[in-house]
């Protein structure tokens, strides 16, 4: 099944894919919550009825008719792996890590599919990084990894955007990973039951139509359900919390010379079986500030 929050009509809500078509849940079951957080937690009853509907509802509307919204419009959480594949730990210069290397981006970075990824105005530093996601499903502390697959509602394209001067001139790197449209995700969160084995998809990034990063998600260093083990060990994951895994290698940063985005280009992040992501790089507009009167 595949979970989309969509824009139609002038009103966001949550959907089920069904082919080329959407479910309007809000519609077609008005007794379902219209926030993709809270549709997730309400736990499996509101899963299982949007598949019914996937299967069953009459009433649609064509894929092409809708704007596509970062399936979670605000994750409780967004958390990311680094250094999580061999060959981009290899070409980061940096030793293999021997427990996840866990980092924070700020939720208000999240856009989704199409929305313009900002080239900030203190540095041209820009890069990519091309990842599989992963959303909580429901509230949990100390999850085994045996049991971590139960907690995970679905899968997702992420796109880490990250500002390389600011994330490594300091030893945390939340401010260069957090900058506002630096988290595009997206085009919908698609469960198990669609996804098979999430140890086991290609991932590709590509600018402009070139490939950059050619990988696939069983080279992942520490996987899924070990990231969900060693997250919740500290700290209670929610429904909505978004995980980035990790990217491999191919950044921009680490090609010789280094190949950063430049305005105008066009990134797009492709994962087997879950789908696809593609976002511009504008400039950052003028009435992107907001200060203080």
């Amino acid at each position: 099944m595949r979970l989309a929050t969509f824009t139609h009509a002038g009103s966001t809500r949550v959907g089920v894919l069904a082919g080329d078509d959407v479910i309007d849940l809000a519609a077609a079951a008005p007794e379902l919550p219209r926030e993709m957080v809270a549709f997730l937690a309400a736990g499996v009853p509101a899963l299982r009825r949007a598949g019914d509907l996937a299967l069953a509802a009459r009433e649609r509307i064509a894929l092409a008719k809708v704007r596509l919204q970062a399936p979670v419009l605000r994750p409780p959480k967004f958390l990311a792996i680094g250094l999580n594949y061999a060959d981009h730990v290899a070409e980061s210069r940096l030793e293999m890590p021997k427990v996840p290397t866990v980092f924070n981006k700020q939720s208000t970075c999240v856009i989704g599919p199409g929305d313009p990824i900002h080239m900030p105005r203190v540095s041209k530093a820009l890069d990519y990084e091309g990842e599989l996601g992963f959303v909580i499903g429901q509230r949990c502390r100390h999850v085994s990894r045996d049991h971590a697959r139960e907690v995970i509602a679905g899968y997702l394209v992420v796109n880490d955007v990250s500002v390389r001067d600011w994330q490594l001139r300091v030893p945390t790197w939340t401010m260069g990973k957090s900058f506002d449209t630096h988290g595009p995700i997206g085009p919908w969160i698609v469960t198990e039951d669609e996804v098979g084995d999430p140890h086991s998809l290609r991932l590709r990034t590509l600018v402009n139509g070139e490939v950059r990063q050619d990988s696939n998600t069983k080279n992942l260093i520490f996987d899924c359900f070990t990231i969900v083990e060693h997250l919740s060990t500290a700290f209670t994951l929610e429904p909505g919390d978004v995980v980035a895994t990790g990217t491999p290698a191919g950044v921009g940063i680490s090609m010789k010379p280094p190949r950063l985005l430049q305005v105008g280009d066009v990134v797009r992040v492709e994962i087997e079986r879950v789908g696809s992501i593609e976002n511009p790089v504008i400039d950052e507009p003028l009435d992107s500030a907001r200060s203080p009167r």
